[in-house]
């Protein structure tokens, strides 16, 4: 299994330092939960079906014509693979390590590029993947450049695979909307942005052929009956998405302040976390840890990822313990 952020209760044993006394910036996850609606009996004592709304009402998010809800994005990314004869696949890297692992487990051939080699590649490869925007380093591929390498990909039947979790909270620059075109293929993440991570959804847009194709591997009843009428009830609340929008971005203004004032400017991020690069970022994971503050250590590039902090008392506890960080290493 690969290494995640979220791993909360194995710091509180590794540090020994109680659960509730942890700061947990280690996911990028929205630390604003939306309010859990009433859930109704039925949604719990019955199988779930698939026209009781929430396609209609993803589709309308997401501004997609077809999609299909999973389990977490993450089952589409170990599906997908097996779709498709070994081939040659780029991954966009840094990213998030579960794609290229699924790739070579499905036993295609993986390079990792970077966006110069992707573009003078692409030619060679049946697949491209990215995280866009890019986890962990917040890097962000135009939808011009996208819809570029989907169409000199999609002449030859290859795929471009386009992993948007961190998407909602900049909706303008989203390729949802094209994922009907044949070789497109969009991952979409529910928890993230909607802070509600433990109910486990994903939409993958795509053309419905493949759809229907991931859906016989997936089988019946991949999403739950409290979780399809949970995720209903937030993608309805328009009002809401906006005021996420906001406050996000106004907590990751905060933070990449807060890291440029300490002397660690991040290298990039997006508006669910802050990423920083440093040939000491192993130490600074550990300094905070042992302040009882979890953040996500990155080997290759060393780095680490910061997720937003809730209020303003979070701010001023990391404040704190990065300007000690700071007098320590000066």
């Amino acid at each position: 299994m690969l290494e995640h952020g979220g791993r909360l209760l194995r710091a509180v044993r590794q540090y020994a330092i109680a659960r509730e006394d942890w700061l947990d910036l280690s996911s990028g996850i929205a630390p604003w939960s939306y309010p859990i609606p009433p859930i109704p009996l039925d949604a719990w004592a019955r199988l779930p079906e698939t026209d009781d709304g929430l396609e209609d009402a993803a589709r309308r998010y997401y501004r997609a014509t077809q999609l299909l809800p999973v389990a977490g994005s993450q089952a589409a990314i170990q599906a997908l693979p097996t779709l498709r004869p070994a081939g040659r696949v780029g991954v966009l890297s840094p990213c998030y390590a579960e794609h290229p692992q699924a790739w070579r487990r499905a036993g295609h051939e993986v390079v990792e590029l970077d966006e110069t080699q992707a573009e003078t590649e692409l030619d060679s490869l049946d697949v491209l993947v990215l995280v866009n925007p890019n986890n962990p380093t917040g890097r962000r591929v135009s939808r011009e450049r996208l819809l570029a390498w989907h169409a000199r990909l999609a002449e030859r039947g290859g795929w471009l695979l386009v992993d948007e979790a961190f998407m909602d909270n900049t909706p303008e620059h989203s390729v949802t909307d094209c994922a009907e075109r044949p070789g497109l293929i969009v991952l979409r993440s529910f928890g993230k942005f909607f802070g509600l991570a433990g109910v486990r959804l994903g939409c993958v847009v795509a053309e419905p052929s493949l759809l229907q194709r991931l859906a016989e591997l997936l089988g019946p009843w991949t999403v739950s009956g409290p979780t399809r009428v949970l995720a209903q009830a937030c993608f309805a609340d328009h009002a809401a998405h906006q005021a996420q929008i906001e406050r996000c971005a106004l907590a990751s203004e905060r933070l990449a302040a807060l890291l440029q004032g300490c002397g660690l400017a991040p290298s990039g991020g997006c508006d669910l976390f802050q990423y920083v690069r440093s040939a000491q970022a192993a130490h600074l994971h550990d300094f905070l840890a042992r302040r009882g503050i979890l953040v996500r250590l990155f080997e290759q590039p060393a780095a680490v990822r910061l997720g937003l902090p809730a209020n303003a008392a979070d701010e001023q506890r990391l404040a704190r313990a990065l300007a000690d960080y700071q007098k320590e290493t000066a």
